[in-house]
């Protein structure tokens, strides 16, 4: 895997093919939304349990979509050909997009392409290395880029969701526009109350998620099932015809209409990046049988009251619903809204646990909120900085409306990224023949730069401020993917072979320690600065010593019998490599406590860990340019203390620096 770097002598980890590379994903997941990790854990009640699971988190941001899509789309082919064909077309091309983008490529297809049962960006990035067997720049640069626009995609989503679902007082009945100042204040107490409760943990409230989506959907397709009758020939719209002759008609303004249909999908890249929690079948059988019927049915309501009633096409979701129902749907809305927003949020905290764990960004500060669920945590830096950048698109857009020129783009870059990683996969890992992989991927990758290049039209409306941002990360996970290696090639061209060490050291004894000690370090090949400098100042070799190495494999999660690797080197001197997968919180003392079944026996309160902490400072002459140095360097003094971040009992730590110059 090109480019991530373990991060040093610090001890933190290195990527298992090559310990100076490392491999994600909406993330994952992470996301993951690429990998709502550990949401799926709630429900352990066979598959009917999943599959309600897996439509509270997988399927909640595509099912708030009909709030806002149908509106947007609908407007701008009104200004083309309008008429009836501007809404059948309109409705016809929501339906195509979620059977080509949503059912062909994602469900039958892409969900094939699974990492050891997890899906998302990060996760087939490193399928796609390992497929390849060699590092791949262009490979990792995707995975970068993708990981990068999930977070564009992830503060608006929530920002969209429940704005969209709280401007429905707008038409509440008795109401009259009296409640509109209070829309955007509203929406911001919303969406502050639910990242000031990250901390405590969802897990307790994820059980609710999954049958409140389940009735947000089923009212989404009662309403669309009563006002399909408004007039039936909406029906037509389920034939690609009418979807590609508005495209014809309208020339250009198709392009455009294109970028709005495409809020019709968003979220679909959720159900790949999802996978690894809820498994493969209960999400085709969620969206086949339940969640695709309901979202049609919807639409075609949607398009059938607007050629019955054509004022209806200013807020069409919030004209289907009756006055007896209209603040109970309000309230429904706003809760699925909220549980749409929480799936991406979760999405984020996995995505960004992967991108740590594959050395894509520096270590952060990762807490557990769950003693009995793995995968539920919860990255303080993370949710503050979603928290802003939520807060900051609300108060600037003011409307859902203003908010859709800025939606769109991250999603399509994530989907076409996915489609051309995917090539590597299936050539190599499945074996297929060249005119099989082409044929199926050329039409996908063909669709999503359409989509892609329709979404970029409305970089002058809003649409720069996700790409802004995913460019800011990618600069920032280049920067350290880069720096971590300079750093890793001028400390492995400075120290000494470990294998000389311990020759100089059986020649010339020193005098020796009771105890252990173990020596964290990123390269278990060369002599641990901290053990150069513990010879040097304390001149002092303990009885035992380990070198101790934590690396990230290529999968998501590694067995507990392939956790620990011992190598002994000669009497004194043992390495011990612990691995982790990339969706997993390294966890050293636990680790430890499997070594004693492999006869590697000490008490971890009468041992010592040692690790290097490198003072680095910029250099103008070599490495990246300077403002990068200085960027890394703030980066590195800013990254959690490795000894929280592996969990090493604080007591038992000794740090010991040394300067180093990039």
């Amino acid at each position: 895997m090109a480019g991530a770097a373990p991060q040093g002598e610090d001890g933190s980890a290195a990527n298992s093919q090559n310990p100076k590379t490392a491999a994600d994903g909406h993330v994952a997941p992470a996301h993951p939304h690429p990998s709502a990790a550990g949401e799926g854990g709630h429900v352990k009640h066979g598959k009917a349990g999943l599959i309600i699971g897996a439509i509270g988190v997988v399927f909640g941001d595509i099912g708030t979509s009909p709030l806002y899509a149908l509106r947007e789309a609908i407007g701008h082919a009104r200004e083309g050909v309008g008429g009836d064909l501007a809404v059948i077309g309109v409705v016809s091309l929501a339906f195509w997009a979620l059977m080509v983008v949503v059912t062909f490529k994602y469900v039958m297809f892409l969900m094939r392409a699974d990492n050891k049962g997890e899906g998302g960006t990060l996760a087939l990035m490193a399928l796609a290395q390992h497929a390849l067997g060699k590092r791949s720049a262009l490979i990792f640069i995707l995975g970068v880029c993708g990981a990068a626009l999930f977070y564009g995609d992830g503060i608006i989503t929530p920002a969209i969701s429940v704005l969209s679902a709280i401007e429905g007082v707008k038409d509440a009945p008795g109401v009259g526009g009296s409640l509109d100042p209070f829309i955007v204040p509203v929406s911001a107490g919303i969406l502050i109350g639910l990242f000031m409760i990250q901390a405590r943990g969802t897990a307790g409230l994820a059980k609710y998620f999954g049958p409140i989506t389940a009735v947000w959907f089923l009212s989404l397709g009662i309403l669309g099932l009563i006002h399909i009758f408004d007039d039936i020939s909406v029906l037509r719209a389920l034939s690609p015809h009418y979807g590609v002759q508005l495209l014809i008609n309208d020339g250009f303004l198709g392009f455009v209409i294109l970028g709005s249909v495409f809020l019709a999908v968003t979220g679909a890249e959720a159900l790949y990046a999802d996978m690894g929690h809820f498994g493969k079948a209960p999400i085709r059988i969620g969206w086949i049988a339940f969640v695709l019927p309901c979202l049609t049915l919807n639409y075609l309501g949607q398009g059938a009251l607007i050629l019955d009633n054509p004022t209806a096409s200013e807020n069409p979701f919030w004209s289907m619903v009756p006055e007896a129902i209209y603040w109970p749907m309000l309230l429904l809305a706003t809760v699925a809204t909220v549980i749409a927003s929480q799936a991406v949020i979760t999405g984020a905290f996995s995505v960004t646990q992967q991108a740590v764990q594959l050395g894509l960004l520096p270590r952060i500060d990762i807490k557990n909120t769950s003693e009995t669920q793995a995968g539920q945590i919860f990255v303080p830096a993370v949710n503050t900085f979603l928290m802003i950048g939520v807060l900051v698109l609300l108060f600037v857009f003011q409307s859902s409306a203003n908010l859709t020129a800025a939606y769109g783009v991250a999603v399509t870059g994530v989907m076409l990224i996915n489609t051309l990683m995917a090539y590597s996969v299936i050539r190599l890992k499945w074996k297929w023949p060249l005119w099989a992989v082409l044929a199926t991927l050329i039409p996908f990758g063909f669709i999503d730069s359409v989509f892609l290049t329709s979404n970029l039209l409305k970089i002058p409306d809003g649409a720069w401020m996700p790409l802004v941002l995913g460019a800011a990360l990618i600069l920032l996970m280049w920067t350290w993917v880069r720096g971590t290696q300079i750093l890793t090639d001028k400390t492995r061209k400075d120290s000494l072979p470990l294998a000389d060490l311990i020759e100089m050291l059986r020649a010339r004894p020193p005098h020796r320690a009771p105890g252990t000690a173990i020596f964290l370090t990123s390269d278990p090949d060369v002599a641990p600065v901290a053990l150069m400098h513990n010879l040097k100042h304390n001149k002092v070799l303990h009885e035992k010593n380990v070198i101790l190495t934590v690396r990230t494999a290529d999968r998501p999660r590694v067995p507990e019998d392939q956790r620990v690797t011992i190598e002994p080197i000669s009497d004194d001197f043992k390495k011990l490599t612990i691995s982790y997968g990339f969706m997993e919180t390294p966890n050293v003392p636990r680790a430890l406590s499997i070594c004693r079944r492999q006869g590697l026996k000490f008490d971890i309160m009468a041992t010592s860990f040692f690790l290097g902490r490198r003072s680095v400072i910029a250099s103008a002459t070599q490495g990246m340019p300077l403002w990068q140095d200085k960027l890394y360097i703030f980066m590195m003094r800013n990254a959690a203390n490795p000894t929280d971040f592996f969990h090493i009992p604080p007591g038992r730590v000794v740090e010991l620096g040394t300067q180093v110059s990039v």
